[in-house]
């Protein structure tokens, strides 16, 4: 008990109390500088700071305005076109039109030396302040806040990743897939849903390339995932096309097609289906003979028209066979038509037959297609031998 009581009152002291009280006050800055930045919180601090940068400006101006220039005001202006709300904006605006007019009233007359308030400078300034308000206005519109905008094509970027990550098979089955947008951007008009069905015997795969590419064909990416990621499973294997094409239609996207293939694959068996939309055909590596066989459905480009069929293309996945899927931007340019391409490609691919094909995605796609403007996807199917099994 009476230990109890000490340290109960050593917890009650003024130094306790007082690590207490900062440490509650740096809880609450964090999570008002969380809320800000997520675009949650007021703008009140970034304008408040930003009106103390005006006088300072103008002060270091009428100190010295060869080093410190009337036109700095720009500074505070254009961020605050990327900060502040239309209303906050204005009176940042007017806290910047009175230090101008109170510097051009103490350097003087712009004829009568250099570094002063010319009418130059009041132009570039207004002009300015008047794209920071075409922003700021735009941004109030939309009502994502700037600096929620980047978190938000961050969380977009990794749903589409998620969904694309494909599940884990069992042992003597490998899979891989590599996806490169085009410009190097974050986002693809190319892009995988994947899911184990029939109690997880049966492995189902589609592979869409939507029209376009990159940033302008990744919000209909994303939204069409979303979507194939909801109908696969849900629908048997001979429905999902027909479901997904009726789905695009009812889109009515002016440029609303997208070629697709979807693979329906036994584990138990190694036997499977392909399912094509206007998409370039599947290539199957028997290990037997060691040369590749292009595995061609038949069906049309999704969102073309209503009631299309698509017919099947059968096959088995013997153990050191591989199935392989790509887009076409991965064997076709601009330069070089589908047949050039796909020898290229199973040339490069021969490559790996020796070593397995662990890590080959990635690199397939630097060696046939490293510099083509153009979303590439690549997925790789591998039913592995006895000798391949072992050494894993």
């Amino acid at each position: 008990m009476a230990a109890g009581r000490e340290r109960r009152a050593a917890a009650e002291t003024f130094t306790a109390r007082l690590k207490k009280q900062w440490h509650r006050a740096r809880v609450g800055v964090r999570r008002a500088a969380v809320d800000y930045f997520r675009g949650d919180g007021s703008d009140w601090i970034a304008l408040v700071g930003l009106l103390l940068t005006v006088p300072l400006i103008a002060a270091g101006t009428l100190a010295n305005s060869v080093w410190c220039s009337p036109a700095a005001l720009c500074i505070p202006i254009v961020a605050g076109g990327l900060l502040l709300r239309p209303a906050s904006l204005l009176g940042l605006y007017a806290a910047a039109a009175t230090a101008l007019i109170v510097e051009a009233v103490q350097l003087g007359p712009y004829t009568e030396g250099v570094a002063r308030v010319t009418p130059g400078v009041v132009l570039v300034v207004a002009a300015c302040g008047f794209f920071g308000l075409l922003v700021a206005q735009f941004r109030s519109r939309v009502g994502v806040p700037w600096r929620r905008g980047g978190t938000m094509l961050f969380d977009l970027r990794e749903r589409i990743r998620v969904q694309s990550k494909l599940p884990k098979l069992p042992t003597g089955w490998h899979r891989e897939m590599a996806l490169r947008p085009a410009g190097g951007q974050s986002f693809s008009g190319d892009f995988v849903v994947a899911a184990r069905t029939n109690g997880g015997r049966t492995l189902e795969v589609v592979l869409t390339d939507v029209s376009g590419k990159g940033m302008d064909a990744g919000s209909r990416a994303l939204l069409l995932s979303g979507a194939f990621g909801g109908l696969l499973g849900s629908l048997p294997p001979h429905d999902f096309l027909p479901a997904a094409n009726g789905y695009l239609l009812r889109q009515d996207w002016d440029e609303g097609f997208a070629t697709s293939i979807h693979l329906v694959l036994d584990l138990d068996s190694g036997d499977y289906e392909l399912y094509s939309a206007g998409h370039p055909p599947g290539l199957q590596l028997s290990a037997g003979s060691g040369r590749w066989e292009e595995k061609a459905a038949d069906g049309p480009l999704l969102g073309v028209y209503d009631g299309a069929q698509f017919d099947p293309v059968k096959g088995s996945l013997r153990p050191g066979d591989v199935l392989m899927l790509f887009t076409d931007g991965l064997v076709e340019t601009s330069d070089r038509d589908m047949v050039e391409g796909i020898d290229r490609l199973t040339g490069e691919a021969d490559r790996y037959v020796a070593g397995g094909f662990h890590g080959a995605a990635w690199h397939l796609i630097e060696a046939v297609a490293k510099d083509v403007n153009d979303d590439r996807a690549l997925l790789l199917i591998c039913r592995e031998g006895p000798t391949a099994a072992a050494v894993r």
